[in-house]
């Protein structure tokens, strides 16, 4: 016979985990109903536009052509998020910004997110209150400088002067670098990176100096691009991504999963031309990543094709990469770029 103590631990078992079966019931109710899409999304609706801030004039990331159209890989998220969230690539309304008033820019509420090869940092997410959702380029602080002046690693530029953007992490690296090395590098500061190059090729100072990306962007501008060289060292890291106002969750999470969204694509071979066939998979994660199962639009407030959308758009990251820096257009190599699977930084979390 079960003794009286034995029979009350047993009975209380039994209602503890009927007690966590109601709750898990409760929480999978919950993750049911559809979440509100947040302030940002709804004034984005209202007005019918996505506010986009981006740089200027920088090939690969932002510029346009001799017709006015913009370019580059973070026009190409500017593009996918306005496909995700309106159901048209087109409602986008650019602001361009300066190094020095981008932040500001943001903050005050004039665009709904900042896509300028601006760097994640500690400080811009502490005191500046900012949200630092995904990186969608992975760089570094190097040199653009004349073939003649005879230099080949950072550490010779003892006494140049070297021109470059003000606002922006650039200063902060070339004084760290310098007070580690013991070089003596003077700056020339300017607003506008266009400045800066121009007063570069008229000699005002002996090279440029910003992220990779750009150094190879702002290289192919050049009126005697042969004459510069890209110098292989850096002297930072410059994980450069989209950026938001603090106080929108909900927001936060369409940009951060539609990134995700965009390198899982390249990872399981979706692109801007198969997006339409891909829908027959038979691979679940693809299925859900394409909206045909799962409720991913549900979760984040959007509809079910926001992803598929996106990638119908643009492509995925490995297009736009392509597209913008590959061969045919400034030849940077991927690197730090590629997905995990190659050896890069990119590991998209998995959709389900």
């Amino acid at each position: 016979m079960t003794s009286l103590p034995a029979r009350i631990m047993r009975a209380g078992r039994y209602a503890l985990a009927a007690g966590a079966a109601m709750l898990f019931t409760s929480v999978v109710a919950q993750a049911q109903v559809a979440p509100p899409p947040g302030p940002t999304v709804d004034a984005i609706k209202k007005r019918g536009m996505l506010n986009c801030g981006i740089d200027t004039g920088v090939p690969g990331f932002a510029f346009q052509d001799n017709k006015g159209v913009w370019h580059g890989i973070d026009i190409d998220y500017c593009r996918a998020v306005a496909a995700a969230v309106l159901g048209d690539p087109d409602k986008v309304k650019y602001t361009g910004t300066t190094a020095a008033a981008r932040f500001t820019v943001l903050q005050s509420g004039e665009i709904d997110m900042l896509v300028r090869d601006s760097t994640l940092t500690f400080t811009r997410s502490t005191v500046l209150g900012l949200e630092e959702v995904a990186v969608n380029f992975y760089a570094g602080q190097g040199f653009l400088v004349r073939k003649s002046i005879g230099v080949t690693k950072a550490a010779e530029l003892q006494g140049a002067t070297i021109c470059m953007v003000t606002g922006a992490t650039l200063e902060l690296n070339i004084a760290d670098f310098a007070r580690s090395t013991g070089a003596k590098i003077g700056s020339l500061l300017f607003e506008k990176p266009e400045e800066a190059i121009a007063a570069m090729e008229a000699g005002r100072c002996d090279g440029y100096t910003d992220d990779t990306g750009s150094l190879a962007g702002m290289r192919s501008t050049l009126k005697k691009p042969d004459d510069w060289f890209v110098m292989p060292e850096l002297i930072s890291k410059e994980p450069l991504g989209i950026h938001t106002r603090s106080g929108d969750p909900r927001w936060q999470k369409i940009l951060f999963w539609l990134d995700n969204a965009l390198k899982s694509a390249e990872e399981f071979g979706v692109t801007q031309a198969n997006a339409d066939q891909m829908k027959a998979s038979k691979d679940p994660f693809i299925l859900r990543l394409l909206g045909v199962e799962g409720e991913t639009g549900k979760a984040l407030g959007l509809e079910e094709a926001w992803a598929f959308r996106a990638i119908k758009t643009v492509g995925n990251y490995g297009e736009m990469y392509e597209r913008h820096f590959g061969p045919k257009a400034l030849n940077l190599p991927r690197g730090q770029n590629n997905l995990y699977t190659k050896g890069g930084l990119h590991y998209p979390l998995p959709i389900r």
